[in-house]
């Protein structure tokens, strides 16, 4: 399993620095948004199920075994949710004034898709079975080639220094491997700390439900796409998928 864990975290940060390397080396023609819209439909759809039935799930059992009754799990998952909804905003408000702003617009996406990074690496860490961490895997990087391209091209149009932005693009690409080894440690090293695990999954759920809804917000698939049933069928697909994973683990 920990051989996995290395394996993954280096699969993903290799594509992130394939994702992300265009924008720094090419002049890009085309600035659009790159979307493969049944892939993201997908992993949306793997991601509402991860949190919702694996990582909340799990996360309160552990809490109630501990002895505490207050929905504590639920608390963490909704306030990450609304923090991440409150950043995303904040950025969207800087893109609109982008002859102002365009500096703060990249540190602010930098700020949240690194903590993003983080917790979704953080969650594959945790994972015990192989099954579950595979399918999280994929999950991450379905979303990771376009967040690594798209916070490229941010930091590449902000009036950083070449070797600032490329150094902040960096850090994001390491946040998920870095999560990820968090999350072996804990798994591994941390057992007798009884709390941080079922804490560190309630964190996770909270920015699987957010990659699995809002993010992106008029771009994200459950709004973009939702009257598109050839697109909304991917996202049924990966929540049923979870759905039948948590059958056995």
């Amino acid at each position: 399993m920990i051989s996995f864990k290395i394996l993954s975290a280096s699969i993903i940060f290799f594509i992130s620095l394939i994702s992300g390397g265009y924008p720094f080396f090419k002049r890009l023609k085309n600035k659009s948004h790159l979307s493969l819209p049944k892939a993201e439909a997908f992993a949306s759809g793997i991601f509402l199920g991860a949190g919702l039935i694996h990582m909340l799930g799990e996360s309160s059992r552990d809490f109630i075994a501990m002895g505490v009754d207050y929905p504590l799990p639920f608390l963490i998952a909704g306030m990450v949710f609304l923090g991440f909804l409150l950043l995303e905003h904040v950025a969207k408000e800087l893109y609109h004034h982008p002859e102002q702003s365009k500096s703060a617009f990249a540190i602010v996406a930098f700020i949240m898709l690194s903590i993003h990074g983080f917790l979704a690496g953080a969650a594959l860490g945790i994972t015990s079975s192989i099954s579950l961490a595979v399918i999280v895997f994929i999950a991450i990087l379905a979303h990771k080639w376009a967040e690594s391209f798209a916070l490229a091209l941010q930091l590449t149009k902000a009036p950083f220094r070449f070797l600032f932005a490329l150094s902040l693009f960096i850090i994001f690409a390491l946040m998920t491997p870095l999560g990820i080894f968090t999350g072996s440690y804990i798994v591994e090293s941390l057992e007798h700390l009884h709390f941080i695990e079922p804490t560190f999954l309630a964190l996770a759920a909270g920015t699987f439900l957010y990659l699995g809804s809002l993010h992106g917000l008029e771009k994200s698939v459950l709004i973009s796409e939702c009257c598109n049933l050839n697109v909304f069928f991917y996202v049924i697909a990966g929540f049923s998928l979870m759905a039948l994973i948590g059958l056995w683990v």
